[in-house]
């Protein structure tokens, strides 16, 4: 069934539940958002009374006189609207609901804006044939668009859609070409290097609240395959070292380094202002400070001491410790720390090991045929009305 069916749908499970019949519903629907609201937090239960309510109102539907007569679809539907009205309230209670989800989705969108400097489709072994600018884009733009729905049905279909737009191109690809491609051994690759490209927001709550809070009797087959294909490319980025692309263990790490440097150097105006001056690229990684040999490598030490090893007088200072006789030497450091900034800027700039990556003009783009589409974002679910009495 499309989007805009399973939307009429909603809005007819809606009006259903305003129908004076429906009071006894509506009142379990109630009762089990408030009480679910006052129970402490825990993934394992929260998903447990989820899917029991789901299963316990499936048979209260079925029975009840609205749906007297009605279809396998129709029940079905009313289900699918029962489980949006409710995560949809719940979703702030629900989502990202601890702060160690918190802080697993700020590493995973932290490591991949790193990954994302230089990591290319040839170190995930990717075969030219599928280097497919436009088809990336789209996946990845339908794997952004997750982030901006609240129920678990209409993130789960922009996975969907994002994996359906690799799919269609392993298989014209498969087609033109007249090669068999290797199934997942194809696919993963390219939904890892997607994933990668889009950082989408809160990926692994995302994925957690899919995996807890979606029917669990929808999470089958084909939906199935595609959502742990997310799953093991997620798991794979978390993991993600030398040893897992074509790259030699020097190189990956100068890359790091590198990322992790211009990420800090674009957030040195903003720790400036909070009296952070330290600069660490190492800061993100387990071992010690390595030390390796090359240009590159002579360079950015220098840099990094010339910063590290400066004279920067003031620091502790207050306004009113401050006199006239200070301004020419507060001058003179800033000139200074301004001459460093930009003097690694262009050193970085000179010696990155990676190339920016073709973007795709937007009129190439306009020609691909979107996939469907989950229904409106940021859609506000109406209210149920407690109906009156007859």
């Amino acid at each position: 069934m499309d989007s805009s069916s399973r939307s009429l749908t909603f809005y007819d499970f809606l009006d259903r539940m305003r129908h004076p019949t429906s009071l006894d519903l509506v009142r379990s629907i109630k009762s089990f958002i408030v009480s679910f609201s006052f129970n402490a937090v825990n993934s394992e239960n929260d998903s447990k009374r989820f899917q029991d309510f789901l299963s316990t109102m499936e048979t209260s539907i079925r029975d009840h006189p609205l749906w007297s007569g009605a279809s396998e679809e129709e029940i079905d539907c009313a289900v699918e609207g029962l489980e949006k009205y409710v995560m949809t309230k719940l979703y702030a209670r629900t989502f990202a609901s601890s702060q160690e989800d918190t802080k697993v989705d700020q590493e995973i969108l932290e490591k991949i804006h790193l990954l994302q400097k230089f990591v290319r489709p040839e170190h995930l072994d990717i075969p030219e044939a599928l280097h497919n600018e436009a088809s990336w884009l789209l996946a990845e733009k339908e794997l952004q668009k997750m982030n901006a729905f609240k129920s678990p049905r209409e993130k789960l279909l922009c996975i969907l859609n994002c994996c359906k737009v690799i799919n269609n191109l392993l298989l014209n690809v498969s087609m033109s070409a007249h090669r068999v491609l290797a199934g997942a051994d194809d696919f993963l690759p390219v939904l890892i290097y997607v994933t990668i490209k889009a950082n989408p927001p809160q990926l692994h709550s995302n994925l957690k609240f899919i995996q807890l809070f979606r029917q669990q009797s929808k999470l089958v087959s084909e939906v199935a395959y595609y959502f742990t294909n997310l799953m093991s490319a997620k798991l794979f980025i978390v993991d993600l070292d030398c040893k897992s692309l074509t790259m030699d263990e020097a190189e990956f790490q100068e890359n790091m380094l590198a990322a992790r440097l211009e990420l800090q150097m674009n957030m040195l105006p903003a720790r400036l202002t909070k009296g952070e001056t330290r600069i660490d690229p190492f800061s993100s990684l387990q071992s010690a400070r390595p030390t390796y040999q090359g240009h590159f490598s002579r360079k950015f030490n220098e840099e990094i001491n010339a910063l590290d090893g400066g004279d920067y007088p003031f620091m502790e200072a207050k306004p009113g410790d401050l006199t006239v006789t200070d301004v020419e030497t507060l001058l003179n450091v800033y000139k200074d720390v301004v001459k460093k900034y930009s003097r690694l800027c262009r050193s970085m700039r000179s010696l990155s090991p990676f190339k920016e990556p073709s973007v795709m003009p937007p009129s190439e783009v306009a020609k691909i045929d979107p996939p469907s589409q989950p229904e409106q974002q940021n859609q506000q679910v109406p209210d149920m009305i407690d109906p009156g009495p007859k």
